[in-house]
């Protein structure tokens, strides 16, 4: 598989399906990446940032700078862990989701006996499940093969303000979710916000709340305006709201 170009010739299911969702059960696109595993890492990747996510624009001086949804090194490092720990006798591919707000990963495959979820998250060993593949991938300089993968994957979402990725174990398989700062400019405007909603969702997302008093202040607008703001924002599942009356906040979700 490693190095065959045809490794589904043996193996059925060693490739990988792309997808992206408007919604679970809306598909409006799909790619299939084949070949050595090594082809399918690039190709993968290059599909991914070329096709499935978008990049911001942003100049420094002449230099123009694409920053994009999702940190690139973070998703070549869920994509390496879900070949190597992927279990190929079930005979499906490893299958990426796409969606406006999040991307998912899955890969057929179980934990480590005695594993949890907890032990991933804490430093452990690295166990892969294809330990012939992942030698491969160390080998070529792919991984390290030190077990710190789901510690990089967050610290890459964190240092671009992103929530931390989930982990998961469902569907016979393993799961990574990462969740996109939906926060910004662009993806704003498109959902029917006012102006006052767009800028406060913009100005105290560093913060992580809003209280209505601030929002009043802020905006210059009576208790009831605010509050009608505030709880459309909650509807739109922007915001989460905490508590009651004068303890009142609205979170941002992470």
């Amino acid at each position: 598989m490693v190095f065959h170009p045809n490794p589904e010739k043996f193996v059925t299911g060693a490739y990988i399906k792309i997808g992206y969702f408007e919604s679970d059960s809306d598909l409006r696109f799909q790619d299939e990446v084949h070949g050595n595993l090594f082809e399918q890492i690039e190709k993968t990747m290059e599909i991914l940032f070329s096709k499935y996510f978008k990049a911001y624009i942003s100049y420094d001086g002449i230099h123009r700078i694409e920053t994009f949804e999702y940190p690139r090194e973070a998703v070549r490092e869920a994509l390496l862990n879900a070949i190597a720990h992927k279990d190929y006798s079930g005979g499906v591919p490893i299958q990426i989701s796409v969606y406006k707000d999040k991307l998912m990963i899955w890969n057929e495959g179980q934990l480590p006996e005695d594993w949890t979820i907890e032990t991933l998250l804490e430093k452990h060993s690295s166990k892969p499940y294809n330990p012939d593949i992942a030698t491969a991938l160390f080998r070529s300089g792919y991984i390290e093969s030190w077990g710190r993968g789901i510690s990089k994957m967050t610290e890459q979402c964190l240092e671009m303000d992103l929530p931390e990725p989930s982990f998961y174990y469902r569907s016979s398989g393993f799961w990574v979710e990462f969740k996109k700062d939906i926060y910004n400019q662009q993806y704003l405007e498109a959902l029917d916000l006012n102006e006052r909603q767009l800028n406060a969702l913009l100005l105290f997302k560093v913060k992580g709340e809003i209280v209505n008093s601030e929002y009043v202040a802020q905006y210059n607008i009576t208790d009831k305006t605010a509050r009608r703001d505030l709880l459309d924002l909650v509807e739109k599942k922007l915001l989460i709201k905490k508590g009651e009356k004068k303890s009142t906040m609205y979170v941002f979700p992470r």
